[in-house]
């Protein structure tokens, strides 16, 4: 286990808190931890452990592969794979993205539980911020939401930054036009070039199982180049028009403590 607090989100939370705003039990974090899903916690006063963002992403990330049908196994294989230095916020892309792939699992719940997974009271300036992030779906009951719970919590810290509503809507659009056009071409690629060589006559249903098959083993490869080519492209943009702005990841700051 660690002792040094990350500077850039301290870790605040218990194990019981983490549990609660993940909407799971103490027990499966202590498990996910012990299987080295989840990072060590850091150790602060009085020996207690403290968990931050990147432990409630994670944990989003792990229930979405779930979702998805991936064993533990799986999981941990999936999960080994990613950057060690991955942020809350690369996290939280990665479960989006594993989320698209299979069908809406968004929770209904009481304003109540919604503040307590939150962890802060919400005004109704609030839930309109969240709702414009996709983070929830008003109901006809008032104090009643469908909730992607995977986001919830890095939607609630969006809530601090000062970003316009107006501006937060803009984002979404220009950011589901792209994906769209990404998964159109994805789409057709898959068509001409493995589905295509396929004559009408070998499109049985054994033939129909097998594209099924591969085209589900192609998922988390076509999920990783995603997230990987959008952080790299993010990076370019920024730097290009921010020059010395952007802040080094974890592993780049490591190397330059180890040199």
């Amino acid at each position: 286990m660690t002792t040094e607090p990350d500077t850039e989100a301290a870790p605040t939370l218990t194990v019981d808190e983490l549990a609660a705003r993940a909407g799971v039990t103490v027990r499966t974090v202590r498990f996910y931890s012990t299987r080295g899903l989840l990072p060590p916690p850091v150790i602060g006063p009085r020996r207690v452990g403290r968990y931050g963002p990147e432990h409630l992403s994670r944990l989003a990330l792990i229930e979405e592969l779930q979702h998805h049908g991936l064993t533990l196994a799986a999981i941990e294989r999936y999960l080994e794979q990613l950057p060690p230095d991955m942020s809350e916020h690369d996290l939280a892309i990665h479960r989006a993205l594993v989320a698209s792939w299979i069908p809406e699992g968004a929770e209904e719940t009481s304003r109540e539980q919604l503040e307590r997974r939150a962890g802060r009271a919400l005004t109704e300036s609030d839930l309109d911020r969240l709702a414009a992030m996709n983070v929830l779906e008003r109901t006809a009951a008032p104090d009643t939401f469908r909730i992607d719970p995977g986001i919830l919590h890095l939607g609630v810290r969006l809530l601090d930054v000062p970003i316009a509503l107006e501006t937060i809507l803009a984002a979404r659009t220009v950011m589901l036009e792209h994906s769209r056009e990404a998964a159109k071409e994805l789409t057709r690629l898959f068509q001409d070039e493995v589905w295509g060589p396929y004559s009408e006559k070998e499109r049985n249903p054994e033939a129909v199982e097998a594209m099924k098959s591969l085209s589900a083993h192609m998922q988390p490869m076509v999920m990783q180049a995603l997230v990987t080519a959008f952080q790299r492209s993010l990076k370019e943009e920024l730097r290009a028009r921010y020059p010395g702005s952007a802040a080094p990841s974890r592993a780049e700051r490591g190397a330059v403590k180890g040199a």
